[in-house]
């Protein structure tokens, strides 16, 4: 996919030609010769082991699987992000979705199109609550989101009463754990997701207006451009995002779970910044959200083949995250130079 790349639209909004992919190329190739090591890393230990378990078919479709509910939410965070915003609800939401949605099925016998149909509702309503607030007051997208957060989470415990909800529905773990020919269902959902984002981020006025608020919000304001529908828009698809992720890992898992998602901003943000969306705002692009993706999935697969403690996962991920933030930095110091 073509991408637009570091550069965004000017003050006025007008269309900047998308990067080719050879640009495009050269611009991720960092975080792609990143991935590549960590891929040959895992295929040494795999052969110093006299094993092929990193290339086999199943890891490869659990790799997969991870990384399609991962950039689902990540999507949605990379537009947020490079609003200069940020959304810290995204994991609470993925629990209240999932929740909701199995215990409509397995408590009120609802039927399925419209159970999802309500879970996919209570993303939508996180999501037009946080836009709302941030779009219409100055209080920071940090503290919103951080209500919210925690509103979700406690929403959560307090329907399943703190318990798991058992979902023995054949049509509903379909979503989560089929397959159509050899391809997991959620990576169909995630190319369908991923091709989405990219239209709006490169191809439509809205993923201009998008870029220009991100970068100068005053300027884009004196062009005509309505920043607080810009900013709505985002948030909102963020919760939805958070929503189907919430679907998908509760059908994966056969049950909703109010522990579910604990940790998934964190996952979602490594994977942006990791794709080099800076966090000031106004650069980012969804194909190099995938890579840094691809990136934390494999490494979480990784340190798992490897037999490291789970608890490290947090540590290296947290310094992943400080390492793409530093090498934003960096960037930005030394273009200011020219």
């Amino acid at each position: 996919m073509t991408d637009r790349g570091s550069r965004s639209p000017d003050r006025a909004g007008r269309r900047i030609p998308a990067y080719s992919f050879l640009s495009f190329f050269k611009e991720n190739l960092g975080i792609l010769i990143g991935l590549l090591i960590l891929c040959l890393i895992l295929v040494v230990y795999d052969g110093i082991q006299g094993r092929t378990v990193f290339l086999s078919g199943n890891n490869i479709m659990n790799v997969l699987r991870q990384v399609a509910t991962n950039l689902y939410i990540a999507c949605g965070m990379t537009m947020i992000i490079i609003l200069g915003g940020i959304d810290l609800s995204v994991g609470s939401v993925v629990a209240l979705s999932g929740c909701v949605t199995g215990g409509l099925i397995a408590y009120q016998g609802c039927p399925l199109p419209a159970a999802v149909m309500l879970g996919l509702l209570v993303g939508v309503a996180a999501g037009a609550f946080n836009g709302f607030v941030v779009s219409r007051t100055t209080i920071p997208p940090f503290i919103v989101t951080l209500s919210m957060m925690n509103i979700a989470r406690g929403a959560g415990y307090v329907y399943t009463g703190g318990q798991p909800i058992r979902i023995m529905d054949d049509a509903f773990n379909f979503i989560g754990s089929g397959y159509v020919s050899m391809v997991p269902v959620p990576v169909i959902y995630l190319v369908i997701i991923v091709g989405i984002s990219a239209f709006i981020m490169n191809r439509s006025k809205l993923g201009r207006h998008i870029y220009a608020v991100g970068g100068n919000p005053t300027a884009a304001r004196f062009s005509g451009i309505k920043n607080g529908r810009v900013l709505f828009f985002a948030y909102l698809f963020s919760g939805t995002m958070s929503a189907i992720a919430g679907i998908v890992l509760a059908s994966r898992m056969f049950s909703g779970q109010p522990t579910a998602g604990q940790g998934a901003e964190m996952d979602a943000i490594a994977a942006v910044v990791l794709g080099g969306t800076s966090m000031s705002g106004g650069v980012g692009r969804i194909g190099g959200t995938v890579i840094g993706a691809l990136i934390i999935g494999v490494l979480n697969n990784g340190l798992n083949l490897l037999n490291i403690n789970s608890f490290w996962q947090y540590i290296v991920k947290g310094v992943v995250i400080l390492i793409a933030v530093y090498v934003d930095f960096l960037k930005k110091k030394q273009a200011s130079l020219f």
